[in-house]
């Protein structure tokens, strides 16, 4: 009886304990189904941060089987970080990036997933975006990335100070300097400011200026890595103009980064501001004034459209080997539903249809939106046309150029150094 005992006691034991390693298996294969995202996005700061990660806990609660691991860092660094990323083959199974050359010159690392089958398969999707905004992301008929947010680039102007003074909106440059003038006579120190700490503001001012004076030849020829020569007498022009701007920012603006810019125009301290679309809610959170925008003045004798836009769609991309998991995350980040939602938290204008309407945004916010559409083209953010080595010479040069440290001269030559080596 005792042998029987021991025998079922044993049998017991060894029972519990292939249980207890099955149970442990089991859970082992749970959690190796979960597929995990890395999602990579350029806005650490409110209310954007918040706004994605609602979205995460979103789509995490419908897809119990997914986990997403977010990494958020601003502007300037996220540029570096994903270069490198890119270069190390980490990239992230969806990021955000802006179109045209930053795009292709992602795409060009052939890490990046093609789209033009995803976008075919699923119309109900992708018909919804504009079709408009897919240029900036579509390289050899084959697209890398679906816009999201819509943008372009005015001069926002106090309405009650313009008034006051009698001053219409400027249509040519003459009289955009002009009515900087008379600003100034009537007690407005700096009537124009701008954060020159952040050189991509300057890049904004710089890239719209080129478009205005050079020849659209010639920019193309000059904003390819391995054909740019920037010899053309129209860059000197426009380095000149940017430097009578920023004779009327004042010493301040060598300072200041441009959301204290953006915060001096809300509080009424300066009639003129160079401000993107997207800041609108920013603005109108902040001040108790009207205002009203202006795209940059007709150049007198330049050579370029006159009336071209700065601005450019910003969209989503995903690495080569993203899971189909992420392919779906990509689609809930650019549906209508989403789309509505978010220019309603966050003001900022959207490339998806029904996203932005007189329930989700506001008149001011509908008017900088009919500007976008009806552009008679659109000229990409200058930091983003032309390789990033040229840009920084022409940008750090634009703050040598404010602080009169270099001349237009000086800079170009710099310029067409940095543009040789990439030939």
């Amino acid at each position: 009886m005792k042998k029987t005992y021991w025998l079922l006691f044993s049998l017991l034991v060894v029972g519990i304990l292939l249980g207890a390693c099955s149970n442990e298996d089991e859970a082992q294969g749970a959690e190796g189904d979960v597929v995990e995202i890395d999602f990579f996005h350029r806005w650490p700061n409110e209310p954007r941060k918040s706004f994605y990660d609602d979205k995460i806990k979103e789509f995490e609660a419908a897809n119990p089987g997914v986990k997403i691991n977010v990494d958020q860092v601003l502007n300037d660094s996220y540029k570096e970080k994903i270069r490198v990323l890119v270069s190390n083959d980490e990239l992230p199974d969806i990021f955000t990036s802006w179109s045209d050359s930053f795009a292709e010159n992602l795409v060009s690392s052939g890490r990046i997933m093609e789209l033009n089958d995803i976008l075919s398969d699923d119309t109900e999707w992708s018909g919804e975006v504009l079709e408009s905004q897919f240029g900036g992301f579509t390289f050899d008929d084959v697209t890398y990335g679906v816009p999201f947010t819509v943008d372009g680039k005015a001069f926002f102007y106090n309405k009650e100070i313009f008034e006051k003074n009698n001053l219409e909106v400027p249509q040519t440059y003459e009289q955009f300097i002009k009515a900087l003038d008379e600003l100034q006579a009537a007690g407005y120190e700096t009537p124009l400011v701008e954060g020159l700490t952040n050189t991509w503001a300057i890049s904004h001012y710089l890239g719209t200026i080129f478009q205005r004076v050079v020849d659209p030849a010639v920019l193309e020829k000059d904003y390819a890595a391995k054909t740019g020569e920037f010899t053309d007498k129209g860059y000197v022009r426009g380095l000149e103009i940017w430097k009578e701007l920023t004779s009327y920012m004042g010493d301040v603006s060598t300072a200041i980064d441009h959301e204290a810019a953006r915060n001096m125009f809300a509080a009424g301290e300066i009639p003129v501001l160079y401000m993107q679309f997207a800041e609108v809610k920013m603005v109108q959170d902040a001040s108790d004034f009207e205002f009203g925008f202006f795209n940059f003045p007709e150049v007198e004798g330049g050579k370029g459209d006159q009336k071209a836009l700065t601005g450019a769609p910003e969209g989503w991309m995903l690495s080569k080997n993203a899971p189909p998991e992420a392919v779906e995350f990509l689609k809930f980040l650019t549906s209508a539903e989403t789309a509505k939602e978010f220019t309603t938290v966050d003001g900022q204008l959207n490339a998806i249809n029904g996203g932005v309407t007189e329930e989700t945004s506001n008149p001011t916010s509908l008017e900088a939106y009919d500007i976008i559409l009806n552009a008679s083209a659109t000229a990409p953010w200058f930091d983003n046309a032309v390789d990033i080595n040229v840009a920084d010479v022409f940008m750090r040069g634009g703050q040598d150029i404010a602080t009169g440290v270099k001349t237009p001269e000086d800079v170009l030559q710099e310029v067409q150094e940095a543009a040789k080596k990439l030939h």
